[in-house]
């Protein structure tokens, strides 16, 4: 079971996880938890992180002190005994005083790759601090429940910011440390959006790793089953948080469901999907304040229903243009070198197409990138093409990528045709139907974005 920050970040919530795992532990004969950061925690990291980068060292013991007061605030209020309280609260100060050592070693690094290391540790805190916090309120409710750090069982490579599990070497570690906890009937709880190279140096996952974590473990240990509580009641027809009337979707394929998390949908990590599938483990997505209701199911076939279009995103992109054709190898490559120094991630081609005398290439901008990283990288873009040798005349302009998901559309074209009828007169850059046939795209200018999107969840609403 993964805990996502929204669900372990105040004291009802903390007071439902426990309840939660109560209840399942008379269930299962075994539970792993995976645990995120409380909500913002990463964000304020990051922020000391950088302010250590500038050596501004007031900045990030502010930011460490505040988020002390947060979490000694929490446990204050906690039904803990005093033993656990006390030994919680030294942890606490332990953390974040090797988080103010590193904050400091930080300020004196000028080398990138080491910096980046550095930060990695750094904003890795968080998950520590919950995964502790969660721990003591399982002992105290009988439970032997430790606190595990994963960058001790989730091998990475050397990349900072975005590391790639290594996993092999992973399976190997969880076999040796992980499961003989099970064994002994300790419940192991694990700091998500961690990892670690061979050698010990910490490395993340990417913004929203904790998913990926999960599926990681649940696919080494052979999982039944792998639940992902938050604060919402399961995946949406779109996000809720832009379209009013979005619903519960009962039931999605892994197909259906790696297009949604990759094409926009917040709640989950584009990469966890792949173990899952591989391993035919079956997902479910909970809100922690209703645990009795099913959620959304994601297992190996999609609900059998005559509804082919189960839901509709909105992500943002970069769409490079230029009044030329010819290969475009060398300004995908340039894009990827670009985007990977500037916002961590490499660059996934969306749509890619010419004619005669003209190149339009899109390229898909990660939720887990970060609010700011599509204005970066389109500064970082403008800026790297001026300095290259015949690529100064390519434009970088900010756009939307709107995705229909569903199953077998590329046997549907007479959904696809009714969809491009409702959003007539609208100007669309490009469109492509996705090779796994459970995607439809359509590239937008970002203005036209929220009522594209508005269209055509009001046809999936009208058509179920």
């Amino acid at each position: 079971m993964k805990f996502g920050g929204s669900s372990v970040g105040t004291i009802s919530a903390l007071t439902q996880v426990i309840s939660i795992v109560l209840q399942e532990q008379e269930r299962w004969d075994r539970l792993i938890l995976v645990v995120s950061a409380l909500e913002g925690v990463t964000d304020s990291l990051i922020e000391a992180a950088h302010l250590a980068q500038l050596s501004n060292r007031r900045g990030y013991r502010r930011i460490t002190a505040t988020i002390r007061a947060r979490h000694l605030s929490l446990i204050d209020e906690l039904p803990l005994s005093i033993n656990e309280r006390s030994g919680l609260q030294a942890d606490i100060d332990q953390l974040l005083f090797d988080m103010l050592n590193q904050c400091q070693s930080l300020s004196d690094i000028s080398n990138g790759t080491d910096m980046m290391n550095k930060t990695d540790e750094i904003i890795g805190v968080g998950e520590r601090l919950t995964a502790r916090i969660i721990a003591s309120l399982l002992r105290d409710n009988n439970l032997r429940g430790v606190a595990i750090d994963s960058t001790e069982i989730i091998i990475t490579d050397e990349t900072a910011g975005n590391a790639t599990p290594d996993l092999l070497l992973t399976n190997q570690r969880i076999a040796q440390h992980l499961v003989p906890m099970l064994e002994r009937d300790i419940v192991p709880i694990v700091t998500g959006f961690l990892g670690g190279t061979i050698d010990g140096t910490p490395t993340t996952l990417g913004r929203g790793g904790s998913d990926y974590t999960a599926s990681i473990i649940g696919a080494s240990v052979n999982a039944q089953e792998i639940w992902m509580w938050s604060i919402v009641d399961g995946l949406m027809s779109s996000d809720p948080n832009e379209v009013d009337n979005a619903h519960v979707i009962d039931e999605l394929s892994y197909e259906e469901v790696a297009e949604l998390a990759y094409f926009g949908a917040k709640i989950l990590h584009a990469r966890m999907i792949g173990p899952l599938k591989q391993h035919n483990i079956p997902l479910r997505i909970k809100n922690v304040f209703k645990p009795q209701q099913d959620g959304t199911l994601i297992h190996n076939t999609s609900a059998k229903n005559n509804h082919v279009i189960k839901a509709v995103t909105s992500i943002n992109g970069i769409a490079l243009s230029a009044n030329q054709s010819g290969s475009l190898s060398r300004i995908s490559a340039i894009v990827d070198e670009t985007l990977f120094k500037t916002i961590g991630t490499h660059a996934d081609v969306m749509i890619s197409s010419q004619s005669s005398s003209r190149s339009f290439v899109t390229f898909v901008i990660s939720t887990t990138a970060g609010p700011d990283a599509v204005r970066t990288s389109q500064i970082a873009l403008q800026e790297r093409l001026q300095d290259e040798i015949g690529l100064s005349n390519w434009n970088v302009d900010t756009t939307a990528i709107i995705t229909i998901i569903g199953s077998e559309l590329d046997r549907n074209s007479g959904i696809i045709s009714k969809i491009l009828r409702i959003i007539d007169k609208t100007h669309i850059l490009a469109y492509s139907q996705g090779p796994s046939h459970h995607s439809f795209s359509l590239v937008v200018n970002t203005q036209d974005s929220d009522h594209i999107l508005h269209r055509i969840h009001d046809f999936i609403v009208n058509n179920v």
